[in-house]
């Protein structure tokens, strides 16, 4: 493509992103793409939902009259056929073509050079974007090119469009129907609740609608006047940082930069808004995205790229308006859903936990660690909603399905009906498992199987006892580090540690040594890479920082003087030279501790199995270590070459895979064969259905959230270990995932246990 088309492409694809609904979006697309290729008419036709029609959503050079009437099925005419075979359709006359449907009304009679594309978003074709001459003329390569990356781009853009005014008619009480958003099942579980917005610093586009009194109006112009006075002495600092390493020419931008500050366009509209009701940040972030959008549309390319400085002093401004808090914190009294577009592990810390009910991120999917965060404290939770219009939303009504990753926004009344019904079957189904807290753990014919809970906080000890958990399978003790500014000493470290020893005695707990990287990072321990899940994480971190674990392994050595309940763990090992040198720092630091007069027995130590070298290498490692945790999340990652976190492809991560249960049962068969018992800690072992397949391959130990553990008991206690080991036998037989995942599913339904793979009992 020329320089031209890329420039028109890259324009129009970010207009149509700052697009306030689907109607302006269109409106661009057309316009914009018909001046780029010097086109007759440009139409846009999208795919309804339910009828399956494809319906003229917006055209420029067909009769306007026609808009929303002119609909066709797939395969119908030749916008259908470009749908039908999800590909482009270049004719030089399109009356020629044997499957022309001529629409009444259209003027589409006068046009014969046709080029259709189909619009595709994850497999799907949502629309087709047609390109029309007068006479006939078959478009050029560079002109498909130019429309084929367009539409694959547009594609995000218009659903987002799409949504955003969907949910804006539905706030403005136009809709009745409430609005759903979809995304990824993160944790299991009903919650209603109203929406509490967290955002980042510095994003406009996470920033909530927040309307303030008549008495707040004159502390938020002051609190902006006085952001716009802090940018300006930036600007002064930074202008006499650049004297003399870049011309005078250059360097005065900061004054224009200042002046811009200082125009009253610029300010008495952010102002008005405020006066208006809108707090600061809101009033700033709209003004900001209406002077962009003024700039972008101008024919001079210099102004244009003005568009550029502006959203940067909007940043600069919105900065310093969120360092003087403007706002308190909103007083929260009933249930909250937290939403926001990524959520951190730290934002949910420093959320009112005792009111959250369920958590919906626009970032993220089942495995991010703010998903299995909130499958260990019982808290549904929706990841990866893509277009979730975030800033629209703040203290809305929303029920939140976490079985299937849906959530309506603003229910209706049945709807709310319905699912405060499930919600009471839910928590009578709850009430009810309490009973089996006292009951072993084993099947029915007598198979024990031991389960444990995982944690990382102190607060989570009381639930994980009262579940009647086993023990400890895992103790992520990376949580204490992200919940700090900087490394914790040893004795702080120390202090931790000893209550949860304590608290479990003479239960074991599994400590798992810091596992940062990948998802987990220390805001005071950057680590940036282009691939962090195949780089620096874990195990690796550790030996190149003996320091640091060191540092921790005393820690956790020193307090085992209870019931020498503590055991060991180390993560993300891919080879025996890192387990030799691993137990070598183990011994150095015992041995210190000896000479210190602290006299404490040698922990049991174990390994994590979760990268794929490591499942080939089992033989060895059973000669170094005592016991094994399959950490089945990163097993499937890795296995499967998927990240776990990238929504893109979430849909692929599934561990029922066949090539997930075949390394697991590998590891099975060797570890006892040398008499070491296996556990796992990932997710699998605290989804119901997936557990009946651990149980089956002899896995000896679960480890999984409190929340999870006496469902996962109900379903253990309902089956055989026979019956277990027939159901792997079977799926072991199959080729496709989804084959297992109904096999064990339906397996749970048969048995009358169906409450623990849906909503209600």
């Amino acid at each position: 493509m020329t320089n031209i088309a890329l420039n028109n492409l890259s324009t129009i694809v970010q207009d149509v992103n700052d697009a306030l609904g689907l109607e302006e979006a269109l409106a661009i697309i057309v316009q914009r793409v018909k001046a780029a290729m010097r086109a007759d008419a440009v139409s846009v036709y999208l795919r309804h939902n339910k009828s399956d029609q494809l319906v003229l959503m917006a055209s420029d050079g067909l009769d306007k009259r026609s808009i929303g009437k002119i609909k066709l099925m797939p395969g119908q005419g030749l916008v259908g056929l470009v749908i039908k075979h999800s590909k482009s359709i270049n004719l030089k006359d399109a009356h020629a073509h044997k499957s022309y449907h001529f629409a009444p009304d259209s003027a589409e009679i006068s046009y014969h050079g046709f080029l259709g594309v189909p619009i595709i978003q994850h497999r799907y074709v949502a629309g087709v974007l047609v390109v029309r001459q007068t006479k006939p003329r078959r478009f050029s390569s560079d002109d498909e090119a130019f429309l084929v990356t367009l539409a694959a781009q547009l594609a995000g853009a218009i659903s987002h469009a799409e949504k955003a005014g969907e949910l804006t008619r539905l706030l403005e009480g136009t809709e009745d129907n409430g609005f759903i958003v979809n995304g990824l099942a993160g944790s299991p579980g009903i919650a209603i609740g109203n929406a509490l917005v967290i955002f980042p610093s510095a994003n406009f586009d996470a920033i909530p609608d927040i309307t303030i009194e008549k008495h707040e109006v004159d502390d938020q112009i002051q609190a902006l006047n006085s952001a716009i006075d802090n940018v300006i002495k930036e600007f002064d600092v930074l202008s006499k940082k650049m004297d003399g390493l870049v011309s005078t020419e250059e360097l005065a931008l900061f004054d224009v930069f200042k002046m811009m500050l200082k125009s009253d366009s610029l300010i008495q509209d952010i102002v008005s808004r405020i006066k208006a009701g809108q707090w600061a940040q809101g009033a700033l972030r709209d003004t900001i995205f209406n002077h962009v959008k003024q700039f972008k549309a101008m024919d001079d390319a210099y102004l244009r790229e003005r568009a550029i400085d502006i959203s940067d002093l909007g940043r600069r401004i919105l900065s310093h308006l969120q360092a003087l808090k403007t706002t308190t914190p909103p007083e929260v009294s009933g249930p909250v859903v937290l939403v926001g577009d990524e959520i951190t592990v730290s934002q949910f810390s420093e959320a009112p936990l005792q009111n959250i009910v369920a958590i919906i991120s626009s970032k993220g999917s089942s495995s991010s660690h703010v998903a299995i965060l909130s499958r260990a404290l019982g808290i549904p939770s929706i990841m990866g909603v893509e277009h979730l219009a975030t800033s629209s939303i703040n203290g809305q009504q929303i029920v939140v399905n976490g079985y299937n990753g849906q959530a309506h926004i603003k229910p209706s009344q049945a709807v709310l009906d319905e699912f405060k019904r499930l919600l009471k079957e839910e928590q009578q189904l709850d009430k009810e498992l309490t009973g089996l807290i006292d009951l072993p753990s084993e099947t029915l014919d007598g198979k024990h199987v031991s389960l444990h809970v995982n944690t990382g906080l102190l607060e989570d000890i009381a639930p994980s006892l009262k579940c009647g958990a086993e023990g400890v399978g895992l103790y992520r003790t990376e949580i204490p580090f992200l919940m700090r500014d900087g490394f914790p000493n040893e004795a702080e470290q120390a202090h931790i540690y000893r209550q949860v020893l304590q608290r479990f005695s003479p239960a074991p707990v599994t400590f798992r040594t810091l596992d940062i990287g990948g998802d987990k990072g220390l805001s005071y321990f950057p680590v940036v890479e282009e691939n962090p899940f195949l780089g620096w994480r874990g195990i690796r971190i550790m030996l190149d920082h003996p320091d640091i674990f060191l540092t921790q392994i005393r820690a956790i050595l020193k307090v085992n003087v209870y019931e020498n309940n503590l055991r060991l763990m180390l993560p993300m090992v891919s080879d025996i030279g890192e387990v030799d040198e691993a137990i070598g720092l183990i011994k150095k630091a015992h041995r210190e501790l000896t000479k210190e007069g602290i006299i404490i027995p040698f922990p049991s130590i174990g390994l994590m199995i979760e990268v794929p070298s490591a499942v080939y290498q089992m033989e060895a490692f059973c000669k170094r270590v005592d016991f094994f945790s399959i950490g089945s999340n990163d097993l499937t990652q890795y296995l499967m070459a998927v990240d776990r976190n990238n929504n893109q492809v979430a849909d692929l991560y599934n561990h029922f895979h066949p090539s997930v249960l075949r390394s697991i049962q590998h590891i099975v068969e060797v570890a006892h064969q040398y008499n070491k018992p296996v556990s796992v800690c990932g997710e699998m072992a605290g989804d119901p259905a997936s557990a009946l397949a651990l149980i089956g391959m002899g896995v000896d130990n679960l480890s999984m959230s409190a929340g999870s553990l006496l469902r996962v008991k109900w379903a253990t206690r309902s089956f055989t270990y026979k019956q277990t080991k027939e159901l792997v036998e079977q799926a072991l037989a199959m080729e496709k995932f989804s084959d297992i995942f109904l096999l064990f599913n339906n397996a749970l339904i048969e048995a009358g246990l169906g409450g623990l793979v849906k909503a209600g009992k």
